[in-house]
């Protein structure tokens, strides 16, 4: 797709420490193509609970880490409009990440890239759930960009 213009960027980031240079890549290529941009962040229900336990979350502590997401979410945007983005949504979802980011979130936002970390989480991490990034880049219906950090970033 080199030669063609990217319309709908989705941005996927975890809150590790790549966010920022995922986000910073989604947004350059937001603005080299006047393309609309959706910054998108999933939250697996038993990384909530620590993934030890059967513990149902109260309604307020859902709430709670919700109403904190959404504020870290709404500095990410604030981060691409003092940059010239001008067309911007930011999505919260629950489930699954690999599926989300590769097929269910394109599909119903007509993404045509996907940018993401090349990993957000530890070796130990990914041996036990497998690499977000490596299925998306093998699943998704969209072109991906992977971002790089240098280990010392």
């Amino acid at each position: 797709m080199a030669d063609s213009q990217y319309k709908n960027i989705l941005v996927a980031i975890d809150g590790s420490k790549a966010t920022s240079k995922v986000l910073e890549a989604g947004i350059d290529i937001a603005i080299r193509n006047h393309a609309h941009l959706d910054i998108l962040t999933i939250t697996q229900v038993d990384q909530l609970t620590d993934g030890y336990s059967n513990a149902v979350l109260s309604d307020e502590q859902t709430y709670d880490a919700v109403h904190r997401t959404q504020e870290r979410m709404e500095d990410l945007k604030q981060k691409a409009v003092d940059a010239g983005v001008t067309d911007i949504s930011i999505h919260i979802r629950f489930g699954n990440p690999k599926r989300v980011i590769a097929r269910e979130f394109p599909k119903d936002h007509h993404n045509d890239l996907i940018v993401i970390g090349a990993t957000g989480i530890s070796g130990m991490e990914r041996f036990m759930v497998g690499s977000v990034t490596s299925y998306v880049n093998r699943n998704a219906l969209s072109d991906v960009m992977v971002v790089r950090i240098a280990e010392n970033d």
